[in-house]
């Protein structure tokens, strides 16, 4: 058998010299220059030779040999400590059995467990602080960083920048708050607080450490200082980028620890709130449940989080065929063992979501389903108010002839005040549910409204970077236009446990839902951070033009109607609003005469319906004189 020598078993053989040598030091360290008198040289060598064996054999069994000098850490002393004790404790019982610890003095094998421990721990860390150094003058070819945040985080990328081969060399850290300056993790110091970067960064550069990037370690910086990081690093002749987050890391660390761009939901987002996934998991585990708009933005990322919570069945009823394909072939790779059934069917269509409804037999719908961009639903009124307002309708009523526990319908900001198609079109969904959830006849209905959703299809992020990718100009329609921004997953997840806490409670029966969407947007500013993520200058490499209000636009969006005072739910991120509500009767009747007007495409009658059902509607441009007119 072939015997493959590697570095384990020199460390091996070095462990068992220094057990020897141990011995031996802590007999004279004893005895001084009386050791000949106790012992002679026989019996020294036989009870080295003991000693020995005993430490080899318990050396071999402490896994002491899968730890990299190099990489000497606290944990590897633990180990080198309890196989020391347990060498002396093993010896001890040996002697006891053979001599009953006459041969030799109690004292010497204490003296021996702190002899033993220093040969074999000092080496190591000798040697690592010998690579360190020997590093620490190859520096030349790594990249200077500062380090924003004093966390698990920032003591994670420190010690992958220990590497041999690693990029980037910690110059310093500055913090958040600033509590923790002039104090270091693993020798790199904490010079200041977030409002100190200049400061920091100048007298780093005076002692000739000047960082060229500045990396934000601390997941919990909000919107507003992101932005503020950005616009120093910018001045200040420095890049901008982030760690992973350490629940990102789901597959072990490696000493390489990839950095990542900061993104635009970096700049806009707010701290993470706290979530009850025990009460979304409650309602949708072991049950069956349907999402209309499967395949769009916020109905594909619903599917997704559905799909953690281990629902029994899931539903994807989508009209449009390669959306349905997309999120259907997604899930059966992500979630090769779910219940799931692609189902291609049109909301508008009463008989087939009917028929849908009916062989489902969901608990939970969760209704996603709209045209939602706002100029083209302005130039096919007939088409948004089918979808958006008889489609909830059909939803609603097949959910309740179903006997659907409960049907959750997404609705937008562009309810409050409309004054497009659109935004008019989602307030009638939302009295509909409400009128239905107030009557209280078995199914329950839950109305989530919030705002633009960062990333989705026909949002301007996505117009902003294929604008960026073209070379510009980035066009923004108004200088002082602003909005509400949320990443679709934070929408999604604050939607599920809106539902789940609407559920619980029906002491809300009647109201809706407002995800807590943060502070306002000009969307001026957001042209100009996203031309400075991509490294270049706004007005400068690319121009930002203003092309004037599109049709239905306002310059501000509302979260809630001046009659309709926000009120907290205990749940954080999510308030409640108690909008006027109508009868289901009268609502269902004037449902009809829209639906019909719609059919006969006769658009003045259906406009006139709507600022009817919508008193606070005010329709724009050639609308306002075909409602006029109607």
């Amino acid at each position: 058998m072939k015997f493959n020598l590697h570095r384990g078993h020199i460390t091996f053989v070095h462990d068992v010299i220094m057990a020897g040598l141990s011995f031996v030091a802590s007999l004279y360290l004893r005895f001084g220059d009386d050791l000949a008198a106790y012992w002679d040289r026989a019996n020294l060598a036989q009870a080295t030779m003991l000693f020995t064996v005993v430490a080899g054999t318990v050396f071999m069994s402490s896994r002491m040999y899968r730890g990299v000098w190099r990489y000497a850490s606290i944990n590897d002393m633990l180990t080198i400590t309890k196989a020391v004790t347990l060498t002396v404790l093993v010896f001890l019982a040996f002697l006891f059995l053979t001599t009953r610890l006459q041969a030799l003095p109690r004292s010497f094998l204490v003296i021996n467990w702190f002899v033993l421990l220093a040969l074999l721990g000092g080496p190591r860390f000798l040697y690592r602080s010998f690579k360190d150094r020997r590093r620490a003058h190859k520096r030349g070819h790594q990249v200077p960083v500062l380090l924003v945040g004093a966390g698990d985080e920032a003591e994670l990328f420190i010690r992958a920048t220990k590497a041999p081969d690693a990029e980037y060399h910690p110059v310093g850290l500055i913090s958040e708050a600033g509590s923790r300056v002039g104090r270091n993790i693993h020798g790199v110091e904490v010079l200041g607080a977030v409002a100190d970067l200049e400061a920091v960064v100048e007298e780093l550069k005076r002692r000739g450490n000047g960082p060229q990037r500045l990396i934000v370690t601390d997941p919990r910086l909000d919107g507003a200082v992101m932005r503020r990081l950005l616009d120093d690093a910018d001045r200040l002749g420095m890049t901008l980028a982030r760690t992973p987050r350490l629940t990102d890391l789901q597959h072990g660390v490696s000493d390489q620890i990839a950095l990542r761009p900061i993104a635009v939901e970096d700049l806009l987002g707010r701290p993470q709130t706290v979530l009850d996934r025990g009460g979304m998991e409650g309602m949708i585990a072991g049950r069956c449940v349907l999402v209309t708009g499967a395949g769009g933005s916020i109905g594909s990322e619903l599917v997704r989080q559905i799909a953690d919570y281990r629902p029994a069945r899931l539903v994807l009823l989508e009209s449009g065929e390669f959306n349905l394909y997309q999120i259907d072939h997604e899930l059966a790779v992500s979630h090769p063992e779910l219940d799931r059934r692609p189902v291609i069917a049109d909301v508008r269509d009463a008989r087939r979501i009917g028929q849908v409804m009916q062989e489902s037999r969901p608990d939970l719908v969760f209704h996603a389903a709209a045209l939602k961009h706002v100029p083209m639903v302005e130039y096919n009124p007939d088409e948004g108010l089918l979808t958006n307002s008889v489609g909830t309708r059909t939803v609603a009523d097949a959910c309740r002839a179903a006997g659907v526990g409960l049907m959750v319908q997404i609705s937008t900001d562009k309810a409050v005040n409309p004054t497009n198609v659109m935004g008019a079109s989602k307030r009638v969904a939302e009295m509909y549910t409400q009128a239905l959830d107030v009557a209280g006849d078995g199914t329950r209905f839950v109305t989530v409204r919030f705002g633009n959703v960062l990333g989705s299809t026909g949002s301007v992020v996505p117009l902003f970077q294929r604008q960026l990718a073209a070379g510009g100009p980035l066009t923004v329609t108004h200088p002082d236009m602003t909005r509400y921004f949320m990443t679709v997953r934070e929408a999604v997840e604050l939607v599920l446990q809106a539902s789940a806490f609407g559920r619980e409670n029906a002491d809300y029966r009647g109201k809706i839902f407002v995800l807590d969407m943060g502070e306002p947007v000009k969307i001026v500013h957001l042209a100009r951070q996203m031309i400075r993520l991509a490294g270049l200058r706004p007005d400068g490499d690319v121009k930002i033009s203003f092309t004037g209000l599109r049709p239905g636009e306002k310059l501000f969006e509302e979260i809630f109607h001046g009659a309709e005072p926000p009120l907290p739910t205990g749940r954080p991120g999510i308030l409640v609003a108690t909008p006027r509500s109508v009868d289901a009767v009268e609502m269902a009747a004037a449902l009809d005469e829209l639906a019909a007007a719609c059919h006969a495409r006769r658009p003045a009658a259906a406009l006139a319906i709507l600022r009817r059902l919508v008193p606070e509607y005010e329709p724009q441009g050639e609308h306002a004189a075909v409602a006029a007119a109607g």
